[in-house]
C-alpha cells in the first residue's frame, strides 16, 4: 500500500518554497493541490522567480508551469469521456442488448485509460515520491469499478453474484475532471489580480542612444538608460524624469484615482501610465528591483504561506489518503465477510469511501481565501507580507500610532493668515513669501509654496538676512523693509499679537510674526496637518472596538492638539523609540494584541515589536521591511482595512476549514455504509456516483466561498471635520 511519509524538515535550499507546520517542522506543499511533498524523495520541482515549488503529481507541475496547456488537456479529456458516458449509461439503463456489456468495456476502457489517464501517472508519481495523492484515491477507486467488471464481462462463470459497474467508473472520472475543470477556472478568477499586475509590465521600450530611438524588449534595459514614453504607454521600469512634464496615473500600483503630475527630477513607478505628455526618463532601478516587481512578489509570497490556523488541516492531510485506503478496504471486508452484501457491493463500498473522500478541499482552503485577499489588497495598495500578518490582523484590538508622516503629513503647511490693521491676507502672505524665498527653512518653503498655489508672484527680495532662532529681514524690490520671525525678532512690537500668538500655539501651531518698515501686519501659522483621512481611520477603528494610542517623539503641546482634532483619547509624547517599545509591551502584558503603524527608522523597533507592523509605504526602507503590512499610498485608513480584511480573511479561511473537515467526517461513514440499515444495499446503485459529484465539487466550493472575498468592501464612516 501507498504510504504517506512523514515530511522532514525543510532545507535551505528551497527557502522560498510554500510552506505549512507540522510539530515543529517546516514542510513543503504543493502550490496547485496543497498536498505534502517531501523535496527530498520528489522529483517534482519547478524554478519561478527564484523560488522553488514542489509538486505531488504531474498534472500539478503542469497546472503551475502551464496552465493554458492543463486546460486544454482537460478540455480534451472532457470531450472524449462525456459522450462515452452518456453512451455507456445508455447500454446499462436502456438499451439491454445481447453484446452491450463487451461494448461497455470497450467504450468504458477508453475513458478509463485515455481521460483517466492522469491519474495513473499521478499514482505513478506518488510511487516515485513514497508519497500519497489524491490521484491515488482516484486512480483505485475507478480501478477497481472497472477492473471488477472487466473481469465479470470476460469471466462470468468466476463471479456469480455478477454486476457490472462501467456506468460507475466513467461517470466518476467525467465528473471529477468536470469538478477539477471547474476549480481551475475559479482559481484563475482568484488569481487575476496577480495577472493584472503581471501584465502591467510594458513589453517594449523606447530606448534613446545616440540621437536615435530604438524599440528594445524590457529585459534588455538597464540602469542608467535614457528612454522615452510616449501619451498613453506605459512606464517600462522605475525611473527618473529628465524632461518633460505629464499627469502620470498610479492607480494600478497605488489604488489612488486621480492623476499625479510628474515633472523634471520626479520620480515615476514602472507599470504606471504616461497620460498626457511625451516624458524623457532615466532608468533607476530594472528587473526585480523595481517596485512592481517588489509587489507582485510580495503578492505571490502571501498567496503561497501558510497561517497557524491551517496546522490542523496539515497534520490531517499529510496522512489523510492511506488512512483513506484503510477505512476503505476495512468497511468493504467487514460487510462481505459479516454475509450483509455480496462481493459486487463491497467493491462499490471500497469504490465510493475511496471517491468521496477529498483532501484537496483541506489544502486548498487556506491558499485560495489568501490568494483572493492578498490580490484583491494588492489593487487597494495594501501589500500583505504573509498569511500569518492577516491571521494576526483579525485578533488586533489595539492600535499604536505614530504622528508625523503617519496621522499627519509629514511636512508643515500654512493654516491661518491673520492679518492685523488694514492689511489683506494676500499682502502678508506675498511679503512673507518675498522674504523667505532664499530660504532653505522648511517653514519658509512651506509659506513660499502656498503663495505659489494662490497665484502670488513674489519676486526675489534684493536683500536677504537669516538669524539663527530668530528669522529672516529682507529687502523688498519695492525697497521696503520685511521681517518674518519669531518674538524675539520683534521685541517689544510682538507684546500687541501676543493673545493671538498664544491662541495659536495652544492649538498645536507654529506661530511667525510678519512685518513691514518696523509695523506688524499679520500673522503665519503653521502646522503639520492631519492627512485628510486620519479622522475617518481613527472613527472606523474606534467603531471596530479598537482602541488607538498616539505615541510620538513632538512635544506634548501638539502631540495633544492633533490628538483632539481626531479624537485620540490616549496620548504620550516626546517619546523616543524605545518608550514606543515599552508602551506596546505594556498592552501586550495586558492581553491586548497590538498593531504598530508608523513610517520612520525610529519606528521600526516597535513595528518589529508589535504583534503585528503596518508599515507606511512612503515612509524610510527600513521602516517598510519591518511591517508585516504595508500601505503603499501612504493612507492610515488603508491600516484599518487591512485589519478589517484580515477579519474578513479568516472568517473564510475557517468557514472552508469547517466545510472541508466537515465533508469528510460526515460523508466517508456514509460511503462506508452508514446508511445500509436504512436503504439496504440499493443505496449504492446511486452512491459512488453521488460521491463523485459531492467530491468533484468539494474544492470548487471552497475556492468558491474564497471568491466571495472579492466583494469585501471596507465600511467609511463619515467624514470628520477638524
Amino acid at each position: 500500500m501507498l504510504f504517506a511519509r512523514k515530511l522532514q524538515p525543510a532545507h535551505c535550499a528551497a527557502v522560498a518554497r510554500s510552506q505549512g507546520w507540522q510539530n515543529g517542522e517546516i514542510m513543503a506543499n504543493d502550490p496547485i493541490c496543497g498536498m505534502y511533498v517531501d523535496e527530498s524523495t520528489s522529483g517534482l520541482a519547478s524554478e519561478k522567480e527564484g523560488r522553488k515549488y514542489y509538486f505531488c503529481s504531474t498534472s500539478c507541475k503542469l497546472q503551475f508551469d502551464r496552465p493554458k496547456l492543463e486546460m486544454q488537456m482537460l478540455g480534451r479529456a472532457l470531450a472524449v469521456s462525456w459522450p462515452i458516458t452518456i453512451a455507456v449509461a445508455i447500454l446499462t439503463y436502456i438499451l439491454h442488448l445481447g453484446y452491450g456489456s463487451y461494448l461497455m468495456l470497450a467504450l468504458a476502457s477508453i475513458v478509463q485509460f485515455y481521460s483517466g489517464r492522469r491519474f495513473y501517472a499521478g499514482i505513478a508519481d506518488a510511487i516515485r515520491n513514497k508519497s500519497a495523492n489524491m490521484d491515488t484515491l482516484i486512480a483505485i477507486g475507478t480501478s477497481a469499478a472497472w477492473g471488477y467488471s472487466a473481469a465479470v464481462t470476460l469471466v462470468p462463470a468466476a463471479f456469480p453474484a455478477g454486476g457490472i459497474y462501467f456506468d460507475t467508473s466513467t461517470i466518476i472520472i467525467s465528473l471529477i475532471l468536470t469538478g477539477t475543470y471547474m476549480q481551475r477556472l475559479a482559481e484563475s478568477r482568484a488569481s487575476t489580480a496577480v495577472s493584472a499586475l503581471v501584465a502591467l509590465q510594458p513589453k517594449i521600450a523606447h530606448l534613446v542612444k545616440g540621437g536615435t530611438l530604438t524599440d528594445v524588449q524590457i529585459e534588455h534595459i538597464r540602469s542608467g538608460d535614457i528612454l522615452l514614453v510616449k501619451p498613453g504607454e506605459g512606464i517600462p521600469t522605475d525611473s527618473i524624469v529628465l524632461a518633460g512634464e505629464s499627469s502620470v496615473d498610479e492607480s494600478m500600483i497605488t489604488g489612488e484615482s486621480m492623476p499625479v503630475t510628474k515633472r523634471k527630477g520626479d520620480r515615476v513607478t514602472g507599470g504606471t501610465i504616461n497620460a498626457t505628455s511625451p516624458l524623457r526618463i532615466k532608468a533607476a532601478k530594472v528587473g526585480e528591483d523595481t517596485a512592481l516587481a517588489q509587489i507582485i512578489r510580495i503578492v505571490r509570497d502571501a498567496a503561497s504561506s501558510k497561517v497557524p490556523i491551517q496546522g490542523l488541516a496539515d497534520r490531517v492531510s499529510s496522512y489523510f489518503v492511506p488512512v483513506v485506503v484503510a477505512v476503505g478496504i476495512i468497511s468493504a471486508a467487514a460487510w462481505y465477510l459479516s454475509g450483509a452484501v455480496s462481493l459486487n457491493v463491497a467493491i462499490l463500498i471500497f469504490v465510493s469511501v475511496l471517491i468521496i473522500a477529498c483532501p484537496c478541499a483541506l489544502g486548498i482552503a487556506t491558499p485560495a481565501a489568501l490568494l483572493v485577499s492578498s490580490g484583491m489588497a494588492a489593487k487597494e495598495g495594501i501589500l500583505v507580507k504573509s498569511g500569518e500578518s492577516l491571521q494576526t490582523a483579525s485578533r488586533v484590538n489595539a492600535v499604536v500610532l505614530d504622528k508625523t508622516g503617519t496621522l499627519t503629513r509629514g511636512r508643515p503647511e500654512v493654516t491661518d493668515i491673520l492679518p492685523i490693521g488694514r492689511h489683506s491676507s494676500k499682502e502678508v502672505l506675498r511679503y512673507a513669501a518675498v522674504a523667505e524665498m532664499n530660504s532653505e527653512h522648511v517653514l519658509g518653503r512651506a509659506i513660499v509654496e502656498r503663495a505659489s498655489r494662490s497665484g502670488i508672484k513674489a519676486g526675489f527680495p534684493r536683500r536677504f538676512n537669516y538669524r539663527q532662532g530668530y528669522g529672516i529681514t529682507a529687502q523688498g524690490r519695492d525697497g521696503r523693509k520685511i521681517m518674518v520671525g519669531n518674538r524675539e525678532l520683534f521685541a517689544g512690537a510682538a507684546q500687541a499679537v501676543e493673545a493671538r500668538l498664544r491662541r495659536l500655539e495652544s492649538e498645536g501651531k507654529t506661530s511667525l510674526i510678519v512685518g513691514l518698515d518696523g509695523d506688524v501686519i499679520g500673522l503665519i501659522a503653521l502646522a503639520d496637518v492631519p492627512r485628510r483621512e486620519s479622522r475617518m481611520a481613527i472613527e472606523a477603528l474606534q467603531a471596530s472596538g479598537i482602541e488607538p494610542w498616539l505615541v510620538t517623539g513632538d512635544n506634548e503641546r501638539v502631540a495633544k492638539a492633533v490628538a483632539r482634532k481626531l479624537g485620540i483619547k490616549d496620548v504620550i509624547a516626546r517619546a523616543k523609540p524605545g518608550d514606543k517599545m515599552r508602551k506596546i509591551e505594556e498592552l501586550q502584558k495586558e492581553g491586548r494584541v497590538v498593531a504598530m503603524v508608523g513610517d520612520g527608522i525610529n519606528d521600526a523597533p516597535a513595528l518589529t515589536k508589535a504583534d503585528l507592523g503596518i508599515a507606511i509605504g512612503a515612509g524610510t526602507q527600513v521602516a517598510v521591511q519591518a511591517g508585516g503590512i504595508i500601505l503603499v499610498r501612504s493612507s492610515v485608513y488603508d491600516a484599518y482595512v487591512a485589519l478589517e480584511l484580515g477579519k474578513r480573511t479568516m472568517s473564510k479561511i475557517r468557514q472552508n476549514l469547517l466545510w472541508a473537515f466537515g465533508y469528510n467526517v460526515v460523508l466517508i461513514p456514509v460511503a462506508a455504509g452508514a446508511l445500509i440499515p436504512i436503504f439496504t444495499v440499493s443505496v449504492y446503485n446511486l452512491l459512488p456516483m453521488l460521491a463523485a459529484l459531492a467530491m468533484a465539487f468539494s474544492s470548487v466550493t471552497v475556492v468558491g466561498n474564497s471568491l466571495l472575498l472579492a466583494r469585501f468592501k471596507a465600511r467609511k464612516p463619515a467624514l470628520g471635520i477638524f
